[in-house]
């Protein structure tokens, strides 16, 4: 992997290199041309408007195309926003439904209290990351001989899923239901499968859990409560639905399987900055207006030495040079993208 990116590196840099080179190389053969030539100089001055011009028809090509690729990653980006959006108040209905299941009776008597007191300061993602030796408090949970029939390990998951960061050690009297969820702690929620654990312990092995979860012992109106959120994460998913273990189970499969990794691919990179590949575009802009464009004409405009000419000449020579065999690579990495 690591070979594979040092040679996609190096494929990306080899057009500015040659370009350099090119530069390079026409600053010294005009120069030398300019020292042994005299009337070379004249030469310059009636070919200066030629480049003037065609910098400034590259210089408006490539401004239409930025304006253009900006509207549409303005677009794309409200797209994304709007998608993200819908799908953060799914993750907030999911949790307040878990709020209520963590808050109700269905656990064995002693539970909340092993958990929340005796092993204060646990948390879901130590446990699953024993191995790493961060935490003893983990590894002396794992050594324990537990009493509630397994199902403290979907005690710390559901409470895991009330946080909103890692680090987070016991969940806060109000839980918080922020605009957009940390990227951390979703990406901890999908490396755990962090929701599964609904399906595995009222589907999958409900048989052997059902005398520890006892989910008739959720009140009535949060029963209601509850599947009127799931209606609102989806109704059609949940149309048919009843409080019962195969609800439970649907409902974390439906998250861990479809809100979770949604959640974590519409976060995506950082959008607040312009593309890589935006911002090559924009500095090969610059170059045309700033050396094909406003040197020239200050240089003619003030009579300046043949050398600004030449400079001026070189770099927009080598720009174009550039553009031509960086064009295909752009563009491939443009479709991908």
């Amino acid at each position: 992997m690591k070979k594979k990116s040092f040679v996609s590196s190096l494929l990306n840099i080899i057009p500015v290199i040659l370009s350099g080179f090119v530069c390079l190389g026409l600053i010294f053969l005009l120069h030398n041309k300019a020292n042994t030539t005299p009337i070379f100089e004249t030469t310059l001055q009636e070919v200066a408007p030629i480049f003037i011009a065609i910098s400034g028809v590259f210089a408006f090509l490539i401004m239409a195309y930025l304006a253009y690729r900006t509207i549409s990653l303005k677009s794309m980006r409200a797209s994304s926003m709007s998608s993200l959006s819908e799908v953060t108040q799914k993750m907030h209905h999911f949790r307040n439904i878990l709020l209520l299941l963590l808050r109700s009776k269905m656990w064995i008597p002693g539970l909340k209290e092993y958990i929340d007191d005796e092993f204060e300061g646990l948390n879901f993602f130590d446990v699953k990351e024993f191995y790493k030796g961060k935490s003893k408090l983990a590894i002396e949970f794992l050594q324990e001989s537990h009493h509630y029939g397994d199902t403290e390990n979907l005690y710390l998951e559901m409470k895991s899923l009330l946080m909103t960061s890692p680090r987070d050690k016991k969940i806060p009297e109000n839980i918080d239901f922020p605009n957009v969820y940390n990227k951390d702690i979703v990406e901890k929620w999908l490396q755990h499968k962090c929701g599964s654990g609904l399906w595995y312990y009222f589907g999958y092995k409900f048989v052997d859990f059902k005398d520890s979860l006892n989910i008739e012992a959720v009140f009535n109106r949060h029963q209601e409560k509850i599947m009127t959120l799931a209606h609102s994460i989806d109704s059609t998913a949940f149309e048919d639905s009843s409080f019962n273990e195969i609800f439970l189970s649907k409902l974390g499969e439906y998250m861990s399987k479809e809100v979770l990794p949604k959640l974590y691919e519409l976060q995506g990179p950082d959008t607040s900055q312009l593309p890589a590949s935006l911002r090559y575009v924009y500095v090969v802009f610059l170059l045309f207006v700033f050396f094909g464009i406003l040197l020239p004409l200050v240089s003619l405009m003030l009579g300046l030495p043949a050398l600004v000419l030449i400079v001026g000449f070189s770099i927009i020579t080598s720009s174009i040079f550039f553009v031509a065999i960086a064009l295909y690579p752009f563009l491939r990495k443009e479709i991908i993208e």
